[in-house]
């Protein structure tokens, strides 16, 4: 069962450290190009925080984003401030989330996000959580798909594998890290791939952020997913 105001308390851990971490570096470092390619540090500050607001906007019943082309805008424009900038815009908006999120509320209602995807809202806590995380190890800072919780890197394994789930374009497969397994890709009588290896490695396969050589691949080839 989904505890949203746990996720809540693991999303405000996850900005403070973000924060800190960002914190450290300087506005040249700010300017660097990150880990996903054509983004900047400052690209993913700013999408950071748009993504905060968007989610507010999600929690009172509006569209996340007036459309694709804005967001895109936005975090241009945002994208060149300086470091002091960057990190009040940050810790602002994660602070109207939180307000917005701690409002008595329907926790069971379904709410739309972008793209027409649909979820309960008590689920959006976590998406925020994931957000923070993996851009937290975008920004190549020294933080690694290794520091993540526990918790979280188990969660998110599950999520992914249940967002590939019945993918035409994906292979029946079973993951493992050798003591739980997760089905995702085409349904059928078994699995025809087995992917096995750490979480760490497994999660950052799911979610684009490595390309699975370090993990063991059984009954086929390593699928190809399709992008998140």
């Amino acid at each position: 069962m989904i505890d949203h105001a746990r996720d809540l308390a693991s999303v405000q851990g996850a900005t403070e450290r973000l924060l800190t971490a960002v914190g450290t570096l300087d506005n040249a470092a700010v300017t660097e190009q990150s880990r996903l390619p054509g983004w900047t540090r400052g690209h993913i500050l700013a999408h950071l925080a748009r993504n905060a607001d968007a989610l507010v906007n999600v929690f009172e019943g509006r569209p996340m984003y007036a459309s694709a082309e804005a967001r895109e805008a936005d975090i241009e424009r945002d994208a060149p401030r300086p470091l002091d900038a960057q990190l009040a815009d940050v810790r602002e908006s994660a602070a109207r989330f939180q307000r917005t999120a701690a409002e008595p509320a329907d926790w069971s209602r379904t709410v739309e996000l972008r793209n027409g995807v649909t979820d309960s809202a008590s689920r959006v806590p976590f998406r925020r959580w994931v957000e923070v995380e993996l851009h937290h190890v975008d920004l190549g800072v020294g933080y690694e798909l290794e520091d993540l919780p526990a918790e979280f890197v188990e969660r998110e394994i599950g999520f992914l594998a249940e967002r590939f789930a019945g993918h035409p374009d994906v292979p029946p497969t079973r993951l493992t890290d050798g003591t739980r397994a997760w089905d995702t890709g085409r349904e059928a009588d078994g699995p025809a791939v087995t992917v096995t290896g750490g979480r760490a490695d497994l999660l950052g396969w799911l979610a684009g952020r490595r390309d699975g050589s370090a993990l063991k691949v059984t009954g086929g080839a390593l699928p190809a997913l399709p992008p998140l």
